[in-house]
C-alpha cells in the first residue's frame, strides 16, 4: 500500500478512481482517492492529473462527469462506502 502526505499527516492509499476527461483539445484525469490516516481516519482526496503529474486543485466536474463517477463507484466498494457515509450522514459531521 502506498503512503502519501496530507495536512493531517501521513496516510495510506486505500482505493483510487481515475476519471479521464477532455475540454476542447485538453486532456486530463480527475482523481478521487480514499486514504486512511495512521489514526484510522478516512479521508477523500480530489485531484487532477495532466501528463502524469498530479495537481491538487481546483477540481471541476461537470454533472455528466459526476454521473460517470457514480457509475465507476460501483467498481470501487471502499470509495462507494465512504461517499455513502458522507452523504447519508444528513449533516451530522
Amino acid at each position: 500500500m502506498r503512503k502519501t502526505a496530507t495536512p493531517w499527516g501521513p496516510a495510506t492509499l486505500i482505493e483510487q478512481l481515475r476519471l479521464p476527461q477532455q475540454a476542447g483539445d485538453r486532456r486530463f484525469t480527475s482523481v478521487v482517492e480514499l486514504l486512511e490516516s495512521d489514526r484510522g481516519e478516512r479521508l477523500l482526496r480530489f485531484a487532477y492529473s495532466t501528463g502524469g503529474s498530479s495537481r491538487r486543485g481546483p477540481v471541476t466536474l461537470r454533472v455528466r462527469d459526476l454521473v460517470r463517477l457514480r457509475k465507476e463507484l460501483g467498481r470501487r466498494p471502499a470509495l462507494a462506502e465512504a461517499f455513502g457515509e458522507a452523504f447519508d450522514a444528513g449533516g451530522d459531521a
